[in-house]
């Protein structure tokens, strides 16, 4: 009895399987915010006048406080020096504190043309750059977060099924990435594009109580082990950081990490946009086809990580991920093989890849550093990812807007077109609207007219040079006045409203096609840069695999101790 009494609480698989499964459910909020406005990148471009480079600057905004203020590197020190509660807990409550700013900078009205004047990066628009803020504090919250969990996990499941606990902790986490793929373009054509971000905030205050829940269990796990026989680890010291950075299986690693994801998460900002442009995929559904990707991962991710607990191999698994990167961005990019079913396969597959990386990868790590040294090499490892999801997003949309210049400018003048008409259209008809009814009027159109052009029309557009755009904004304008005015309005002012919105939407889509104006992306070279980052992770994981045999780290042996 006493010896049962004195069992560590790690011993009980109920007890280590609950607590994976709590501290799994405060990333899950994460996850989802983290992807809530990518599907809606194209109202973004079209109702509120968003670029490709806005956008890009946005995604990489997510590491900004991490990379410049070092973030990532103090939370690690701080999760050594502190714990995983104090930790957690304060990473959770800047989740939701940099989301609640968020909201509110999608849901602010700012004036026309407020800029602010940023370094390096140049004029940013003033709600993009207010955005980009409030998701540089969600980043700081959920990288410290990341860190933390991942040494939780290792805490509870060290010696047992860690990288099956891993892989389980990443499919739920990522069930929020493929519900915010699914639903959030969805949400926003139905309600308005700030209601996925409103879902966020919510989530972010779920992520809060389920960390603490997780506290409860972990005080629990302390108490059990109160009278045990523990062997005590050297404290942290700072020069351990130079042990771990000058490991060369660790910057093996970090490297690959930062090549792996940074062509799977990049890619998920921008796949429910390319799937609208290249595959034609009506804007409610793009979404559905990259959210594959997660739930794919969701099973796989735990059933890979299984196998590498029982049989290992985990420097193989990451070579055959990496040659499956290659595989499916390579084809993505053929011009010609533009079925939505093939983009489906595709999607699958890459995320069997991303089952196979993050499954061997993260458990891993623990095989060549201390566990006292741990939270600080995850999160070394998180920074170097965090500088590589911060570059990269923004090479991605500034390739995208220079290679396809004439979009954006086209988005704006059927924006300010459809505005010109509404203004005149109820002032010659003497309707009145406050300026958000107004406002939402506007967007609202404006995305219609692009979405049905980009989904339905295969035309090959003009050459830029030869759009006058004076020319052809009077011609909307006048036509849709013309016609709108003709019309017999009656009833109460949405009645009014709706007939005077089918006329603009009818007639601005008839014009934008007749003249085969430019407003799709061509995502081709930014696939690409996706495709050299396969090839760079395929290298660096066979000098993985080479480093493992020359210091048996035991990377390709089981992770469960028999």
């Amino acid at each position: 009895m006493t010896e049962a009494i004195r069992k560590s609480l790690r011993e009980s698989p109920k007890a280590r399987w609950t607590a994976m499964v709590v501290v799994s459910l405060s990333m899950f909020g994460a996850y989802f915010f983290n992807y809530a406005m990518s599907p809606v990148k194209p109202m973004l471009e079209s109702a509120l006048g968003w670029t490709s480079s806005d956008f890009g600057t946005y995604t990489s905004s997510y590491a900004w406080i991490n990379v410049y203020f070092f973030m990532l590197i103090f939370s690690g020190i701080i999760l050594d020096k502190v714990g995983i509660r104090i930790t957690g807990m304060g990473a959770t409550v800047l989740m939701a504190l940099g989301t609640g700013v968020n909201y509110w900078a999608i849901v602010t009205i700012f004036p026309d043309g407020a800029h602010i004047a940023l370094p390096l990066i140049g004029n940013i628009n003033s709600q993009v750059f207010i955005s980009s803020i409030g998701f540089a504090i969600f980043g700081v919250g959920t990288e410290a977060a990341g860190i933390t969990v991942s040494k939780a996990i290792v805490r509870w499941f060290k010696g047992k099924e860690m990288a099956l606990a891993m892989g389980l902790q990443m499919s739920i986490a990522r069930m929020g990435t493929a519900l915010a793929l699914a639903i959030s373009l969805p949400l926003a054509i139905h309600f308005s594009y700030s209601t996925p971000i409103l879902l966020a905030l919510i989530l972010m205050f779920i992520s809060v109580i389920a960390f603490a829940l997780y506290i409860v269990l972990d005080k629990k796990l302390d108490a059990s082990e109160k009278d045990m026989e523990t062997q005590e680890e050297e404290p942290f010291r700072i020069k351990d950081i130079l042990v771990i950075i000058n490991n060369k299986g660790f910057w093996y690693i970090a490297i690959l990490c930062v090549l792996f994801y940074g062509a799977v998460f990049p890619f998920l900002f921008y796949a429910t946009d390319f799937m609208i442009n290249k595959y034609h995929v009506a804007p409610k559904l793009a979404g559905l086809i990259p959210s594959l990707l997660p739930f794919g991962t969701i099973f796989l991710t735990p059933l890979f990580g299984n196998i590498y607990d029982k049989k290992g191999k985990g420097a193989t698994i990451m070579i055959i991920g990496s040659l499956m990167l290659i595989l499916v961005h390579g084809l993505l990019s053929v011009p010609f093989l533009n079925n939505w079913l093939f983009a489906a396969i595709m999607v699958v597959i890459l995320g069997i890849a991303f089952s196979l990386v993050p499954s061997a990868m993260w458990p891993s790590v623990p095989k060549i550093i201390p566990e006292k040294q741990l939270g600080t090499a995850y999160a070394v490892i998180f920074w170097i990812q965090n500088i590589g999801l911060m570059l990269i997003p923004l090479l991605l949309g500034i390739v995208l807007q220079s290679t396809n210049p004439a979009v954006a400018p086209n988005k704006a003048l059927i924006k300010s077109s459809i505005k010109q008409s509404y203004t005149k259209i109820l002032a010659d008809n003497d309707i009145r609207l406050n300026k958000k009814q107004f406002k939402v009027a506007v967007e609202k159109t404006a995305s219609y007219v692009v979405d049905s052009i980009v989904q339905t029309t295969f035309y090959k557009p003009v050459s830029q040079n030869n759009v006058n755009p004076v020319s052809l904004r009077n011609e909307i304008v006048n036509r849709n006045v013309s016609l709108a005015n003709n019309l017999s309005l009656s009833g109460n002012t949405k009645a009014k409203l709706s007939s005077i919105e089918k006329v603009l939407l009818d007639e601005t889509y008839k014009i934008i096609k007749t003249k085969k104006l430019n407003i799709r992306y061509n995502y081709q070279i930014d696939i690409l840069i996706f495709t050299s980052l396969g090839l760079l992770a395929l290298i660096f994981a066979f000098l993985l695999k080479n480093e493992d045999k020359k210091k048996g780290y035991g990377l390709e042996m089981p992770n469960i101790e028999k």
